[in-house]
């Protein structure tokens, strides 16, 4: 079955498409939800949670666009709405730290990145997921999670900081590392 028609039998409710939709979409949602999350188990409520809302919403998708687009859209949205009315978000401007860059080497491992990106306080966390690996803004940033632009900006560097400290320390590496 090809996914249009996976989608609209998805729009009639059609239980056995909406298995078939989240056998096919939940692997790749699955490792977005754990680079928001704060640990598997996390990630895990968040992709059901994520899937429910995405079946609730499906009658939204108007095939304008990649579907895997919308489906990642959706996840990401409901993660952070998750974290928006949480009070660790309500900061006040901070002064911006210097640009950090964080480099990725050979010795660093996709499992460790991972793990220290899961560590990094929620809001360094969602800060540097949205920055680095959906290329948001400073200022969608800020308007997604309710946070001045300042504030988005200082959480970044901060993530950053924190990341170069921790892969110096895994790699015992002195260089300055690169993610930008």
């Amino acid at each position: 079955m090809n996914i249009d028609q996976l989608i609209y039998d998805c729009k009639k409710n059609d239980i056995k498409a909406q298995e078939q939709l989240y056998k096919q979409f939940a692997p790749k949602m699955f490792s977005v939800c754990l680079k928001y999350s704060r640990s598997y188990a996390e990630a895990q409520d968040h992709l059901q949670d994520g899937f429910l809302l995405v079946f609730e919403k499906i009658h939204l998708f108007e095939f304008k666009g990649s579907f895997d687009g919308w489906i990642k859209r959706v996840i990401i949205n409901h993660v952070l709405q998750q974290y928006r009315n949480k009070s660790f978000l309500s900061t006040i401007d901070e002064d911006i730290a210097e640009e950090v860059d964080v480099d990725i080497d050979d010795g660093v491992s996709m499992e460790y990145l991972l793990k220290i990106i899961q560590e990094l306080p929620d809001r360094y966390r969602l800060v540097f997921n949205l920055n680095v690996f959906e290329n948001y803004s400073h200022q969608e940033i800020a308007n997604s999670l309710g946070i001045s632009v300042g504030t988005s900006k200082s959480n970044l560097a901060r993530a950053k900081m924190i990341l170069k400290e921790k892969i110096e320390n895994n790699t015992g590496s002195s260089k300055m590392p690169s993610i930008k």
